[in-house]
């Protein structure tokens, strides 16, 4: 092979270890990878480590600069974000564990014309961590997104591997680094980078999974003998796929203007009028589009089944985002039908559906009962769900449903009582702030689960519903000795808590709310949560007016490492739930060293990150009383928000 165009095969440890140097460009973004994508990262590693076969995790495109002191020096296009994230949980491991990583002498690259990010790396890689304080107070030589990528793995990692018990750190570390592999793709030298780089910006998308996946439906369909029907049934699924497939946008929208009233009601588009696949057909048949493709053109990706998507009435123009994509969504809604533990994470797609789904002696009635269960699904999850809501140059939460009226289409509030709507997005976001990630969101199974399976939706039955997953989630997983899984929760158990409060003992209370073994944010986000419904009517228009947000920084309001002179507090106090609160990394990385006196001048003038937060800056001064205080005063909300 031409040395100009390599492609060299590189475990973790060969790509940080080697004598090699690694430049990140000016022209590259800053490090820009947070909770979502680190957890995924983490969690593809472990799953890939618990089978033992290699993880390839991607490519790695650079560019060979001329030789410098007889050391490689690799000008990095593709692949940057991966490659600072793996350097900083080599970081970790070498930082923070007992485990031998002497082999990791020092970092092998560094970001061009970014001396800030270059220092701050160095400083996390040399473990000074007090200087890096001193920086972030400091804004100087400092760059936030590095610290916090490091803080995510420090909290992340050892998180997730205890949630799953059959992996150690020992065994995540050895796959990591010797498991896990990186094609190393090296662009000839007569290559304009510039050019090059943005074709890398602007290429067009590969066939994605669910592209595939449903290729390989369409096919199981093309088995049915009866030509009217196989056809029927292929324009069908094409149909319902391609309009639940944008989740940015309600699934009407996907149908012309004569499907929608087949399909949702006439001149209505709020209910769905159709219960099963065969009434699905139906109405497609009474109602066909002004087009129609053949299978091989459906395959091929066509889209002309979708008329009359810009109908004078369809003004939703990118109005809202959704908190999960396509393909996790399709393992959401196969899970709900066939009620059997499947992994909800899209890198198993395709298996997933073959095995559970495909391989079935049914397998035609059981596409045809998923395509229906998919369409129901996106129709639920559009007015049940909620979404992020960009309107006026302003974003906020949303929990809204589509209202057809005289030639208008409106969006209103889900539920006709206002107070209990917003109480059900409050909670909605809660889940959804305490897992941001696109997979593994199993709060959302449980409400998929009960909307899809619920004769009627209304407002008191849905939020008692989602209250009970909460409680269910934290008494019988994050709070017990013998730990459920989700599934066993949702599945078996239909989210109501088999465990009390009151039979915690207070040892063990103390021990799964102290720092470093909370095991998901969900416990401070339902705290927030009751602390906001018992002062909705406060005058206190910080608490009124408070709305969660992405904060998974777990903090010590009194601080670990205190101004010199200050009094250093003893573990269990320092480390108790009562001094703990969420706030975002990036005040985390600036605030952390400051005396409580000094956050509340902060906050004077700033949002609060959270109301435990908020009350905790109430208290006059802040010693070990005041978090006993503190402490009892909120395990006492808990107690009653937790009770059956």
């Amino acid at each position: 092979m031409d040395n100009n165009a390599a492609i060299t095969q590189l475990s973790v440890r060969e790509l940080l270890g080697h004598s090699d140097s690694y430049v990140i460009p000016m022209y590259q973004r800053n490090y820009a990878w947070g909770e979502a994508e680190i957890t995924q990262l983490i969690l593809d590693i472990m799953d890939y480590a618990k089978s033992g076969n290699d993880y390839y995790i991607g490519s790695l495109i650079v560019y060979l600069r001329p030789e410098q002191n007889q050391r490689k020096v690799y000008e990095t296009i593709d692949g940057q974000q991966r490659f600072t994230t793996l350097s900083l949980l080599a970081c970790y491991l070498k930082n923070e564990t007992k485990l031998d990583l002497s082999w990791y002498q020092a970092g092998n690259f560094h970001f061009e014309s970014r001396g800030n990010s270059t220092q701050t790396f160095n400083a996390i890689f040399n473990q000074q961590l007090d200087k890096l304080r001193t920086q972030a107070e400091q804004a100087e030589n400092f760059n936030p997104a590095l610290w916090n990528g490091y803080e995510l793995i420090r909290r992340l990692l050892p998180q997730k591997l205890k949630e799953c018990e059959a992996l150690s750190l020992e065994v995540f570390s050895d796959y990591l680094l010797n498991k896990v592999q990186i094609m190393r793709m090296q662009v000839p030298h007569d290559t304009d980078l510039n050019h090059y780089f943005e074709i890398m910006n602007n290429r067009g998308e590969q066939l994605e999974k669910h592209e595939v996946l449903k290729s390989n439906l369409l096919e199981i369909l093309n088995k049915i003998t009866d030509l009217t029907e196989r056809q029927q049934s292929q324009q069908c699924l094409h149909q319902v796929w391609e309009a639940c497939a944008n989740m940015e946008k309600y699934v009407q929208y996907g149908f012309s203007v004569e499907q929608r009233d087949n399909i949702f009601g006439y001149n209505n588009w709020s209910q769905l009028q159709v219960k099963n696949f065969t009434e699905l057909a139906k109405a497609f048949k009474e109602a066909p589009s002004k087009t129609s493709v053949t299978l091989n053109e459906i395959i091929a990706g066509k889209n002309s089944l979708r008329s009359d998507l810009n109908h004078p009435d369809d003004n939703s123009a990118e109005r809202f985002n959704s908190i999960i994509n396509f393909p996790n969504f399709l393992l959401q809604v196969l899970r709900v039908q066939l009620k059997q533990d499947i992994a909800l994470d899209d890198k198993n797609l395709l298996n997933a559906f073959k095995e559970h789904l495909m391989n079935r002696s049914n397998a035609i009635e059981q596409v045809k009962t998923f395509i229906f269960n998919l369409l129901k699904s996106k129709f639920l999850f559009d007015q049940f769900i909620l979404k992020r809501e960009f309107l006026a140059s302003q974003e906020q939460w949303s929990l809204k449903r589509l209202k057809k009226g005289n030639n208008t289409l409106s969006y209103v509030n889900s539920f006709d009582d206002e107070t209990k709507n917003q109480r059900t997005l409050m909670l909605l976001a809660a889940f959804h702030a305490s897992t941001p990630t696109l997979a593994y969101k199993n709060w959302l199974n449980a409400a998929l689960y009960y909307l899809l399976n619920a004769e009627t939706i209304n407002a008191d039955h849905y939020l008692q519903h989602l209250e009970s997953t909460a409680k269910s989630f934290i008494l019988d997983r994050f709070l017990a000795i013998n730990k459920s899984n989700y599934f066993t929760i949702i599945y078996t158990n239909q989210c109501k808590p088999q465990g009390t409060f009151n039979q915690i003992p207070d040892e063990q209370l103390r021990y799964s709310l102290s720092f470093g073994n909370i095991e998901n944010n969900l416990i401070f986000n339902y705290l927030d949560y009751l602390l906001w419904c018992e002062s909705s009517n406060t005058s206190d228009a910080k608490i009124r007016n408070y709305h969660f947000t992405f904060r998974s920084s777990v903090e010590h309001y009194y601080p670990q490492h205190p101004l010199a002179g200050s009094k250093i507090l003893a573990s269990a106090d320092l480390n108790s739930f009562g001094n703990l609160c969420l706030i975002s990394h990036e005040k985390n990385s600036r605030l952390s060293n400051f005396m409580p006196t000094a956050k509340k001048e902060y906050y004077q003038t700033n949002s609060i990150d959270s109301i435990k937060q908020h009350l905790m800056m109430q208290a006059p001064t802040w010693d070990e009383e005041s978090i006993e205080q503190h402490y009892q005063k909120m395990l006492s909300v808990l107690q009653a928000g937790l009770a059956p």
